[in-house]
């Protein structure tokens, strides 16, 4: 498994591709591409739509490590879940960008936004807002309201966008999301559920002149490493996996 696997309970790498344009979404046009992906990865076999029209071919899920590709109406993407290393990911991402031009006509000039996205899941069973608060702290200027008698932590999903050009079109995010709500608070009930960490990196915008949609996720993958190396492990992940574990 990946070294960014021993930090978290799953960890995946995502890639998002939105357009301007709606994709194409005839019988003929998207079996062929799906055709061509499976060609790569024999294993994706299981191929489904949702009502909403949207086009899903994935591997099983119950062997823990898979690979899914999604058609929607304005994006495709792409996703592997628990991967052995890191480039087998990216080079799934980079099949799909480098198929769309040509089975789905996306051009560069099409792109609404280009996104890579580094996952990490903790199940935990208790209020994931509380959990946050213990492991990561909260700004300065709201550590007085911790202190209010009585008080219970029902909202707390810290996250940080910057843009790192001086048009926005490049930026990079550090997320959290948790999965408890008012209700299990309330009650003291609460399921397993998986709180998130999430690192994206951005392409806002159609591609420069002579860029590439493999090339552009290069770079995203550039900035997303750096973030996640450069602070998200020693600041993020490794406090709320220590938390967790004394919980």
């Amino acid at each position: 498994m990946t070294p960014y696997s021993s930090l978290c309970d799953d960890f995946y790498v995502n890639m998002n591709l939105s357009t301007e344009m709606d994709l194409p979404a005839n019988r003929e046009t998207v079996l062929h591409f799906f055709e061509r992906v499976q060609k790569k990865y024999p294993t994706m076999r299981n191929f489904y739509s949702r009502d909403r029209g949207d086009f899903i071919l994935e591997e099983d899920k119950d062997q823990g490590s898979y690979r899914w590709c999604t058609i929607e109406s304005r994006r495709v993407c792409s996703g592997h879940v628990n991967p052995e290393t890191i480039d087998s990911a990216l080079a799934q991402h980079r099949l799909v960008l480098d198929l769309a031009p040509y089975d789905l006509s996306v051009s560069p000039l099409d792109c609404e936004a280009l996104d890579l996205l580094y996952g990490f899941d903790y199940t935990y069973r208790g209020n994931h807002n509380q959990l946050v608060t213990e492991a990561l702290g909260v700004s300065p200027s709201f550590e007085r309201m911790l202190d209010i008698p009585g008080s219970t932590v029902i909202n707390h999903e810290p996250s940080l966008t910057l843009a790192l050009d001086d048009d926005c079109r490049i930026q990079c995010r550090l997320s959290i999301e948790n999965r408890t709500n008012a209700y299990q608070i309330r009650t003291g009930e609460y399921p397993e559920e998986q709180l998130s960490v999430y690192v994206t990196a951005r392409q806002y915008g159609s591609l420069k002149a002579n860029a590439t949609f493999s090339k552009t996720l290069s770079q995203l993958e550039g900035i997303c490493r750096d973030l996640i190396e450069n602070y998200a492990i020693e600041h993020v992940l490794q406090p709320l996996q220590r938390t967790i574990a004394l919980k």
